[in-house]
């Protein structure tokens, strides 16, 4: 909801003619609010499973992982897969994946992958508060991954995402490109471990000037991971952990006061910073029988205490049509904060 009342709030101010600058605002307020600044819909996990494991995916060495959580992970590739998720969320927000991984020769894989998140019926209003009509945003995120494996234990990878943001009518759509960066090593056959670095370069360029406003321009946040996963039980069972520390530039304009000839007088001056944070996540899967797996998780360890916690529960089955191998996944996240509930299916074909 969060994002919600942001971008609906941003809408009214840009049709007021204020400009995509009113996003400078953005530095005071505490770091669980600045979570919905650029890029977050990126940052909510990809596809059921691993919104399932509470995103803590890092290492992962599973066969069929996204990449979207750490590209070395491809290698593990089994076959040709696509993927399709779509997530059910409170106040008209919506979420959506589409993936392609593929085996790319003995000790390397590739992935596609599209993401789209958008909010629906924002109300707009003019500055006397009369209706003046319905806004909606778009956000789309379109990655190309690509991970080797260097001997039996170690691989790497790096993923190209070009990110764009549609937010409100009259101003162009803001552009950014960045770039991932994995790593993973075999430490035992039940132990994996592994780190990654997300979004570098990563920032969108915006140009108000349509609407009275003028140039912005706001960053991705850096994250590095760090994690490691753990399987027992002939690998029925399996224990995930990371922690991600995120690193975010700032601006903010600091009230002085100057003593001059006629005495004091207020001014002001613009200042950058270096906003930091650490948060974990846990995730545990279960597979009792072959074609059924029992994923539990939670994200956002450490973000204000238990309101800010993100657990997760869900199921994943297997069905054989034919020579086709398909797949359904299904998990209930209860969102922080606000308390409802997200709903997330995926369907995975493997050709």
């Amino acid at each position: 909801m969060r994002l919600s009342h942001l971008v609906s709030s941003l809408g009214r101010l840009c049709r007021l003619g204020g400009g995509l600058v009113l996003l400078g605002g953005l530095v005071g307020l505490p770091a669980h609010a600045q979570e919905a600044g650029a890029g977050a819909f990126s940052r909510m996990g990809f596809g059921a499973r691993g919104i399932a494991l509470g995103n803590a995916l890092v290492a992962d060495p599973s066969p069929n992982v996204s990449p979207h959580y750490n590209p070395a992970l491809l290698p593990a590739a089994s076959g040709q897969r696509l993927a399709a998720s779509a997530a059910l969320l409170s106040f008209d927000r919506e979420l959506q994946f589409l993936e392609f991984t593929a085996p790319l020769g003995p000790t390397a894989g590739i992935g596609l992958s599209l993401t789209h998140a958008g909010t629906q019926n924002i109300d707009a209003r003019n500055a006397d508060g009369a209706r003046t009509g319905t806004l909606s945003t778009d956000e789309f995120a379109l990655s190309l991954a690509f991970g080797n494996r260097f001997g039996e234990r170690v691989s790497v990878g790096t993923t190209l995402t070009i990110y764009q943001s549609d937010l409100v009518p009259d101003v162009d759509p803001a552009r950014g490109f960045g770039v991932d960066l994995g790593v993973g090593v075999r430490a035992t056959d039940r132990l994996f471990v592994a780190a990654a670095v997300h979004d570098l370069l990563a920032q969108y360029e915006w140009d108000a000037s349509s609407v009275g406003g003028g140039n912005y321009t706001d960053e991705f946040p850096v994250r590095v991971r760090v994690g490691a996963s753990y399987a027992v039980l002939e690998r029925r069972l399996r224990v995930l952990g990371e922690v991600e520390s995120r690193t975010l530039a700032r601006e903010r304009t600091v009230p002085t006061v100057v003593i001059t000839s006629g005495g004091p007088q207020q001014r002001s001056r613009t200042e950058s910073f270096r906003q930091h944070g650490i948060q974990g996540r846990l995730g545990v899967e279960a597979r009792p029988v072959e074609i059924l797996a029992v994923r539990a998780g939670v994200d956002r360890i450490g973000v204000d205490g238990a309101d800010g916690l993100r657990p997760s529960g869900g199921l994943g089955v297997r069905q054989s049509l034919g020579d086709l191998d398909l797949r359904l996944s299904y998990t209930a996240t209860l969102e922080p904060y606000v308390r409802t509930v997200m709903s997330t299916g995926t369907v995975e074909l493997f050709l």
